[in-house]
């Protein structure tokens, strides 16, 4: 990403491309993954005063489909509740722009 922008406005601009993982967005910007829910949160905070609204894809169990739809946390579940199973299809994230 460009070096005059600050890491949020750099996450900005990489979810308006279209939907992204967290590990996509610390590849992106050049941050830890484990940074990217922290800034994620605030990021979502502060466009409610822009209009527009960060997204969430829902991580879904590879194993048996199970979606989880009600999450509302940025971080990744580590396993499923349904199956017990360990592969899961990460979140992925977007801004959806003003209407």
């Amino acid at each position: 990403m460009e070096r005059h922008l600050s890491v949020r406005a750099s996450i900005h601009r990489a979810l308006l491309d279209g939907p992204v993982t967290a590990h996509d967005v610390s590849r992106l910007v050049g941050i830890p993954e484990h940074d990217v829910a922290s800034h994620l949160e605030h990021l979502s905070r502060s466009l409610k005063h822009t209009g527009e609204e960060l997204r969430i894809d829902p991580a879904a169990c590879l194993d048996c489909g199970f979606e989880f739809r009600r999450r509302q946390r940025f971080t990744r579940p580590s396993g499923c509740p349904k199956c017990r199973g360990r592969r899961i299809r990460f979140p992925r994230f977007h801004i959806e722009p003003q209407r």
